[in-house]
């Protein structure tokens, strides 16, 4: 849907050199390493070849975590995605808002002559031809687990000729991930990862962000084999039957929204149900809303911390 609103240097010369990458399920990236002023070319999530005169200078990001992979990189944006009750990345409070993937301003990213837009590739493909129709190109990412924003980073990092800084980034994050494998013996929790907002309450499955970083930090997923939406194959309906056979110790909410207004609706969806007060998680009182900034959205370069703080949770857990 689309919102409208009125309203003496030394060139440094690099030899352009043809990089490619084969990413997950054999997707294919490519792109040519430029420097300012010369043509740049890539690929993004959808297998769509992108052509650039030159590095982006003006750049629109439609979600918070792409917005944190490009400030991360030393990047600079001219777009960010509009604020609804959460905090702004870091180092974009001043920057114009502009939407979001799901609502795209198409008028502002006009006024700012954005040239390259990172959108969702499930969410903005449709906005292609109106994007398009302004003169920005939209390059198409997605953030399903943690590799998708490894490959988010490296495909920025090239973008704007900062491949060595993007693999510096990472190596932290991998570092991070084979850390808390190497723990991965402890305690593994059974836990109820809910997506929600008021009245609407999914539950997230192991192909979602947050279902694979529950993983990553060794809790077990108790919704794994749930058949995903149609609409969101990431996420699943709580099947209440089910989720009382598997009786998890821990619920755990995400949200993008607010944090004690979704945890009190479900609180009183559960309530409706008396079988829900005999679960395991109810009755140690072990549900909570997680952090909108680390697991309501895609958390760019701070997945890190996403999966820490679910490790530190887990581990502190004393289960019976």
């Amino acid at each position: 849907m689309l919102k409208q609103w009125r309203s003496p240097f030394l060139l440094l010369t690099l030899c352009s050199l043809l990089l490619t990458a084969c990413g997950p399920g054999g997707q294919r990236e490519v792109i040519a390493a430029t420097s300012t002023g010369q043509p740049l070319t890539l690929t993004d999530f959808t297998g769509r070849e992108l052509s650039f005169p030159g590095i982006p200078k003006h750049i629109v990001a439609l979600g918070s975590g792409e917005a944190d992979i490009i400030l991360a990189l030393g990047g600079a944006l001219v777009g960010r995605p509009s604020s609804t009750g959460t905090t702004p990345v870091k180092g974009t409070e001043e920057i114009m808002q502009v939407g979001s993937a799901h609502e795209v301003d198409l008028e502002k990213i006009a006024y700012l002559k954005a040239d390259a837009v990172l959108g969702n590739a499930q969410l903005n493909t449709k906005d292609i031809p109106a994007l398009e129709g302004v003169g920005a190109q939209l390059v198409l990412t997605q953030a399903h687990s943690v590799t998708d924003i490894t490959r988010q980073i490296r495909l920025f990092g090239q973008m704007l000729n900062k491949e060595q800084q993007a693999q510096q980034i990472i190596s932290g994050i991998e570092a991070e991930v084979q850390s808390a494998a190497a723990a991965s013996t402890r305690q593994k929790p059974r836990v109820l990862l809910v997506y929600g907002a008021p009245g609407t309450y999914m539950a997230a499955l192991p192909n979602s962000l947050g279902g694979n970083i529950l993983e990553l930090a060794g809790g077990v997923n108790i919704a794994a084999d749930y058949p995903g939406l149609q609409s969101y194959p990431q996420y699943a309906t709580l099947n209440t039957e089910r989720i009382m056979e598997a009786n998890p110790q821990l619920i755990l909410i995400m949200t993008h929204g607010n944090a004690a207004e979704v945890q009190h609706g479900f609180e009183q969806e559960m309530r409706q149900n008396a079988a829900w007060s005999s679960l395991d998680a109810v009755v140690h009182n072990r549900v909570s809303v997680l952090p909108a900034e680390l697991f309501g959205t895609n958390p760019g370069t701070r997945v890190t911390e996403s999966l820490q703080m679910l490790i530190t949770l887990f581990s502190s857990l004393e289960l019976q």
